[in-house]
């Protein structure tokens, strides 16, 4: 009992083993801080993934990834490894399990999808965590920089540039109602928009037929707004409920 309680516990205390854990701590908290500043960008946004998920997954990352550079100290020193841990194939299983985490916070509906930018981003939190666990810290800050870039200028960045807003419609129409294409089509264009025609998907229940489509403004500005076109779409012949969202998110 007084070998573990000395000897084998004073191992755990070692000049080296403390060095090593203040080291890997202050990896941790540069990872703290990384994570905390690019997860503030999708708090400020109100997503669900915000500054205490990026900060976990980059903290994680970063624990799991520098360890791997301490194997003599693992188990106190007890343990005499045969073969030298390889650092890749730790980084392998955090881009897998991140990437679990990722597809949980994207939501498709239709033709809309959401959630794609945090999916990405919280990737990359994973990315800056083993950046800093290999010991390429200002790399590391560099690309914090950067994401907290692409996600706060570049949407402005976006907005100014030529594009084309797209809406994904869903409308059911009335019991035993037949609708027709080229009126819908016409209605489009006199707002500003192009159904695309190979998206369109019909389906029909209980004698309702079901529309799915997109449609893509024709030039920049000239669209009717979302709520403008649900005005108008609330009086077109035939339609009993419909659902308008923006098919880019």
């Amino acid at each position: 009992m007084d070998l573990i309680s000395t000897q084998n516990m004073s191992s755990y205390w070692t000049e080296g083993q403390v060095s090593a854990s203040l080291v890997i701590i202050l990896n941790l908290l540069g990872a703290l801080a990384l994570g905390l500043l690019v997860g503030y960008e999708r708090s400020y946004r109100g997503r669900a993934a915000g500054m205490r998920t990026y900060a976990l997954v980059c903290m994680g990352s970063t624990a799991l990834t520098v360890i791997v550079g301490y194997p003599s100290f693992w188990y106190g020193g007890h343990i005499v490894l045969t073969a030298n841990p390889d650092p890749t194939r730790v980084i392998q299983g955090i881009v897998t399990g991140v990437g679990f985490l990722g597809a949980g916070v994207i939501m498709h509906e239709g033709f809309s999808t959401r959630g794609l930018t945090s999916a990405a981003s919280i990737w990359l939190s994973s990315a800056i965590g083993v950046m800093i666990g290999v010991g390429f810290y200002l790399a590391a800050i560099v690309l914090a920089l950067a994401a907290v870039f692409c996600m706060t200028l570049l949407n402005r960045v976006e907005a100014w540039l030529p594009s084309r807003q797209t809406v994904a419609v869903t409308v059911v129409f009335q019991q035993l109602f037949t609708p027709h294409e080229s009126r819908l089509i016409k209605f489009a264009l006199e707002r500003g928009y192009e159904i695309a025609s190979d998206s369109i998907s019909v389906k029909c229940c209980d004698g309702k037929a079901e529309w799915h489509f997109t449609a893509a403004a024709l030039g920049r500005h000239n669209e009717a707004k979302l709520t403008a076109l649900a005005a108008e779409l609330r009086k077109f012949e035939g339609i009993e409920s419909f659902q308008l969202n923006h098919a880019r998110n």
